[in-house]
């Protein structure tokens, strides 16, 4: 669908999400319109600053989560500036891609919104969220020299791969691509000589792996995905962010895991804890992600282990 169609009432969404049995007031953090949508679309600017607005209204600091590819003016700015107790940070996708059956919006549009965004925020915070990087396609030095060029307006960088699934490997098939890579895969595909790319082009400017890890750079705050953990995921992090990670990193007590565990409906049968991470068994991503951000500790499922140095992401490219 190209346009966008409302589902329910902005009332009735808001009431939703805060009644809903994962939210926790002040700590979950939120994403809005962005799982098949653009939240600055025409039709849908506002209702996004109508739910921000409400969410606003209930004095919740919560992160909240604004990701988008299109056009930020500064009058967008100045509304998201009224806000007072959201933790608001917008994360502007580009890619450089220039293959506009690839991208379909013009990075143009994303390098533009940076511009505004730096010009005239200061309470609301931004970043470059640099994706997807894909082997061969948006890898070139001309490439990472402009990645370079726009982190400059952004609060923080974060890079990451591609999410290469089946139904997109076939609708690139349908419009005459070639394979991007040789298999899909569940996570995101960021291969070890790419990312060596990435951080070699980098060196010295502040960068993330993962999107919690910029955000908390950002507002000079915790991680709230507890990725202090798995600690080779900070070695490109500012010591002065990896200091403040570290002072809020406790390996949680099994009673409290156990609690929050049985309060998201997870098997307690597999139940494990080390300074890493909290292992479960037959968890879904939903009850992994309430455990998580209410203990600001990584939360994984056995069945989908993450191993050392990937950093979650698939296996393509690793050895």
């Amino acid at each position: 669908m190209k346009k966008p169609h409302l589902v329910v009432p902005d009332e009735e969404a808001v009431e939703q999400l805060v009644s809903h049995w994962a939210f926790c007031a002040h700590r979950t953090p939120i994403q809005i319109f962005n799982r098949a949508t653009d939240p600055f679309l025409p039709g849908v600017k506002e209702h996004l600053f109508n739910c921000l607005h409400m969410l606003d209204e209930r004095k919740l600091t919560n992160h909240m989560l604004i990701i988008t590819r299109w056009c930020v003016m500064q009058d967008d700015v100045a509304r998201l500036e009224k806000l007072q107790h959201l933790k608001v940070t917008v994360l502007v996708t580009w890619s450089g891609i220039d293959d506009f059956r690839l991208e379909p919006t013009e990075s143009a549009i994303a390098e533009n919104s940076l511009l505004v965004l730096s010009a005239h925020a200061r309470r609301t915070k931004s970043i470059l969220y640099w994706r997807p990087i894909i082997s061969g396609i948006n890898d070139t030095d001309a490439h990472l020299c402009r990645a370079q060029e726009l982190s400059a307006l952004a609060n923080a960088t974060v890079f990451t791969g591609l999410f290469y699934r089946d139904e997109i490997r076939r609708y690139f098939t349908s419009i005459g691509l070639p394979d991007l890579y040789e298999q899909t895969a569940r996570r995101k595909i960021m291969p070890a000589d790419l990312e060596r790319h990435v951080l070699t082009a980098f060196s010295g400017l502040p960068l993330f792996r993962k999107t919690s890890c910029g955000i908390a750079y950002a507002h000079r705050m915790p991680d709230y995905n507890g990725h202090y953990g798995i600690r080779e995921i900070c070695d490109i992090c500012p010591p002065a962010q990896v200091a403040i990670c570290a002072r809020d990193h406790h390996k949680p007590e099994m009673e409290k895991v156990r609690e929050l565990a049985d309060a998201a409906g997870v098997d307690l049968s597999h139940i494990e804890v080390n300074d890493r991470r909290i292992e479960l068994a037959g968890s879904t991503e939903q009850q992994r992600y309430f455990i998580q951000h209410s203990l600001n500790f990584q939360v994984h499922d056995r069945a989908q282990p993450h191993h050392y140095g990937r950093h979650g992401r698939a296996e393509q490219g690793w050895t």
